[in-house]
């Protein structure tokens, strides 16, 4: 073997080490850069986030005896799951989270149907104007909630409404802000402030739809509401499940809507009507364990049906 030869594996051994510290140094370099980035939001994560939820499940699992009438004795002892049983055993709070399920039920799809149709007809192909439209379409969401309902509740209280007159010339003489239809102006406000947003992230979707295959789709025939429903849809579903899970979410926190209503003493509103606000009455009155409980609850229940939800959709699009 000639000297030659032989130096040839301990340089290829080499160039390998000199490799691999390269790769080591660029992998620490990337990690650096990532801490740089990660760090900052993870600290805010667990200070805003981690730590109020901690905080919840910690006072929850408290209560404070009383040990005069007064209440200037009072000890806190551990309750277990005591504030948990209450909540569950409260009427109020139940009443509270099956209204606004059944709001849900109801709200979320039409809004959501809502937000599709104006993003398909923006992406049509005949659609002018769509940044003046898409503009307008998003203005309800950027008010803030309560000036919205502040807004709506001049426009649909009896005595100030402007649909009141003509409506009454029709034969028709409805308070929407009265018992029965205060859940359906209440989902209208909700509908009105939320549709833009949703339509935005709907919208995205599509125009991320290669141009070359809705060609080819028109090529074939399928125009109008037909490339609509059979193309376009089917490949947005990812976006109506993530706005579907996001209204989940807001709809169990739902407070702004019925709080303003019942802020302005208006006639049957109910200051239980969401659990959030039987939550901060709760806690209102003194009762900071109990509402922790409620809280943790409410948490939870959105957590289930949001997961559920999403399980379900993967389900069905594995056995599609």
């Amino acid at each position: 073997m000639t000297p030659l030869t032989s130096a040839r594996p301990r340089q290829r051994r080499a160039d390998a080490q000199h490799a691999a510290g390269a790769r080591r140094r660029t992998g620490r370099r990337e990690a650096r850069s990532a801490a740089v980035f990660i760090v900052p939001f993870g600290l805010l994560f667990a200070v805003f986030t981690l730590g109020p939820i901690v905080y919840a499940v910690f006072q929850s699992l408290f209560k404070v005896r009383r040990g005069d009438l007064f209440g200037t004795q009072q000890t806190t002892v551990f309750a277990g799951i005591d504030n948990f049983t209450t909540a569950l055993r409260d009427g109020d709070f139940l009443s509270a989270v099956v209204r606004v399920l059944l709001l849900g039920l109801v709200q979320v799809p039409v809004m959501l149907g809502l937000a599709l149709a104006v993003a398909l007809l923006l992406d049509s192909r005949s659609a002018r104007f769509r940044n003046g439209y898409r503009l307008v379409y998003f203005l309800p969401y950027a008010l803030p909630g309560a000036v919205a309902a502040v807004m709506w509740s001049f426009l649909l209280f009896k005595p100030l409404s402007p649909f009141t007159e003509p409506l009454a010339s029709l034969g028709i003489h409805t308070d929407f802000l009265s018992g029965p239809w205060q859940p359906f102006s209440i989902a209208n406000m909700i509908t009105w402030g939320w549709t833009g947003y949703n339509m935005l992230i709907i919208y995205s979707a599509l125009q991320a739809i290669p141009g070359e295959l809705t060609e080819a789709a028109v090529m074939d025939g399928c125009t109008g509401w037909r490339l609509a429903l059979l193309i376009k849809v089917p490949l947005v579903k990812p976006a109506l499940v993530l706005t579907t899970v996001f209204s989940i979410i807001g709809t169990s926190q739902l407070f702004t809507e019925p709080a303003v209503l019942n802020a302005a003493r208006i006639p049957g509103a109910n200051a239980k009507f969401s659990p959030l606000m039987n939550t901060t009455l709760t806690a209102a009155q003194g009762n900071q364990n109990l509402a922790a409980a409620e809280s943790v609850l409410l948490a939870l229940a959105t957590l289930v049906l949001s997961f559920g939800f999403l399980k379900f959709t993967q389900r069905k699009a594995q056995t599609a």
